[in-house]
């Protein structure tokens, strides 16, 4: 084995930052925020430039939660169906697989174990021919792959105190390998090691279920492109799909649009000049500019126990920042630096730019009208004083 490691800042910490995004991803659903638009829907295909390949349906369900091209690179061929109906499509360093039964375990989309596809024979074969002796460097690699007995692993634990034992598979990691397998989920992104780490052409290995990692001194640890190697064995096609009418990837697509109130539904403006009309039924606001609506949002108003008065009111004063702190009905608060503050009662009623929460179209306030952070921010430099605030059922 080579010398103790540390494994460099940059690419490691990418990594770990990728387990944390999939983990997040996979584990509890976004919180609904503002209302979206119905007639909105996400693609169900993308287009990939730079490897000119496109991934579909479960495919991209995947690679998204699973942290995308940091996590599995690109895709690099088109679908293939294969004879038993399997559908599979190779990435840099992954291959996806549709199983239309299932697989053992009732999974329609898995991660191919492709790092099974790596295993020692290839080498045993090339070199092991009768007559010959076995060079020690392509021994030491075969013999990486052998499972280690419990009395073998307890002698590594001893050698290298960073050493673990992964039991399911008879392999254990250590130092760096160890450290970025930890961080990226461990067996749930990798799997399990199908090997210990060993020393080819001055490049240090370690494979397991799902993939490769390799390390060289003075660079990163990083991952193997298992997906492009075993493309290139079994002669499938990486050659350019066309786009055609596919978007290409952009996370922004998987973004729903806010919906806004709609202006023709607009309650009639409160006279001229300036003003905003706000529906506590509609948690909506529509501000007015000489009887036109010129901007709409959703907004949270106040919830059932600090209802924010209907009725005709002005902004009387308006405060680029303000702490808000006080009891009201029992229940305390504590709000440091309130932007965009406009007064529109003398009672603390106040339209208000809201950092702490994005529910907007609920109500959620003790009696204020929350705006979204954009919105307060323009209308503290649209509104006047003496605006007028009308505030309908």
């Amino acid at each position: 084995m080579p010398r103790p490691r540390t494994p460099a800042y940059g690419l490691f910490q990418l990594w770990r930052l990728a387990g944390i995004v999939a983990v997040l991803m996979t584990a509890a659903p976004a919180v609904s925020a503002y209302p979206i638009d119905p007639n909105w829907a996400p693609p169900t295909t993308v287009y990939i430039p730079a490897t000119g390949q496109s991934i579909d349906g479960l495919f991209l369900d995947l690679w998204r939660s699973g942290g995308g091209a940091l996590s599995y690179g690109n895709p690099i061929t088109a679908e293939i169906t294969e004879a038993k109906g399997t559908i599979v499509q190779y990435y840099q360093y992954a291959r996806f697989e549709y199983w239309p039964e299932g697989d053992e375990d009732g999974n329609y989309v898995t991660l191919g174990e492709i790092g099974r596809e790596l295993g020692p024979p290839l080498l045993v074969r090339r070199f092991a021919t009768r007559g010959t002796r076995v060079p020690l460097r392509e021994l030491t690699v075969a013999r990486a792959w052998q499972p280690l007995a419990d009395d073998a692993a307890a002698l590594m634990a001893v050698e290298q105190p960073s050493y673990r034992f992964v039991p399911e598979t008879h392999h254990g990691l250590w130092a760096g390998f160890r450290a970025f397998w930890e961080a990226t989920g461990e067996a749930a992104y990798l799997g399990n090691p199908l090997s210990e780490e060993y020393v080819a052409d001055g490049v240090s290995y370690q494979t397991f279920e799902r993939g490769q990692l390799r390390w060289r001194e003075g660079e990163d640890i990083s991952m193997t492109p298992v997906g492009e190697m075993l493309a290139d064995r079994y002669d499938v096609s990486m050659k350019p799909q066309p786009q055609g009418m596919i978007p290409v990837y952009d996370e922004a697509l998987f973004v729903p649009p806010v919906a806004i109130p709609a202006w023709g539904a607009a309650p009639p403006a409160p006279g001229g000049g300036r003003a905003v009309v706000v529906s506590l039924s509609q948690q909506a606001l529509w501000a007015y500019e000489d009887g036109v609506v010129v901007r709409s949002t959703y907004v949270s108003t106040g919830k059932e126990k600090f209802r924010t008065p209907a009725g005709y009111f002005t902004v009387n004063s308006k405060v680029l920042e303000q702490d808000m702190a006080g009891v009201i009905g029992g229940e305390s608060y504590n709000v440091p630096k309130v932007p965009d503050v406009m007064y529109f009662t003398d009672r603390g009623h106040a339209l208000h730019g809201t950092y702490w929460h994005e529910n907007f179209g609920v109500p959620m306030s003790h009696g204020c009208i929350n705006l979204p952070m954009d919105v307060a921010e323009w209308m503290y430099a649209w509104a006047p004083l003496g605006m007028a605030v009308l505030i309908v059922e």
